[in-house]
């Protein structure tokens, strides 16, 4: 069940355009920089494109299209 939840005029601007450019709903776009900032706030040492490589990892996993490693072959 969703929540009604008050945010700036400015927020709620600068999602709407992101989410157009990024083809997330707006609801879609906020949720996205929410979780994006409680990963962040838990990891503040990592760097974002590192946290963004990870979850980009994570959904090819779950999707199947990894192929295991096999030390010694490739560059």
């Amino acid at each position: 069940m969703g929540s009604a939840v008050k945010i700036s005029d400015n927020l709620a601007h600068k999602a709407k355009l992101r989410s157009k450019v990024e083809k997330r709903s707006f609801a879609g776009q906020i949720e996205y920089w929410a979780s994006i900032g409680e990963i962040v706030e838990e990891n503040p040492d990592l760097p974002f494109a590192f946290i963004k490589n990870i979850l980009i990892g994570k959904e090819q996993a779950q999707s199947g299209l990894l192929t295991p490693y096999v030390f010694g072959e490739g560059d």
